[in-house]
């Protein structure tokens, strides 16, 4: 079974930080497990999807 999380992150319009946030965002949940699924963007926020292989279900 498949587990989903979406994460908003708030644009800055600082190029440089928001390179920074996003590379943070993807490593941290990179090493939970999770593998970006979708993204989607305007003008303020940046959406990304996350997906992984969740526990079996009973």
């Amino acid at each position: 079974m498949k587990e989903y999380q979406a994460v908003i992150l708030k644009l800055t319009q600082r190029t440089r930080d928001d390179e920074d946030a996003l590379t943070d965002l993807l490593n941290e949940r990179s090493r939970g497990g999770w593998e970006a699924a979708m993204m989607s963007q305007d003008e303020q926020r940046l959406t990304v999807v996350f997906a992984r292989l969740g526990e079996p279900a009973r």
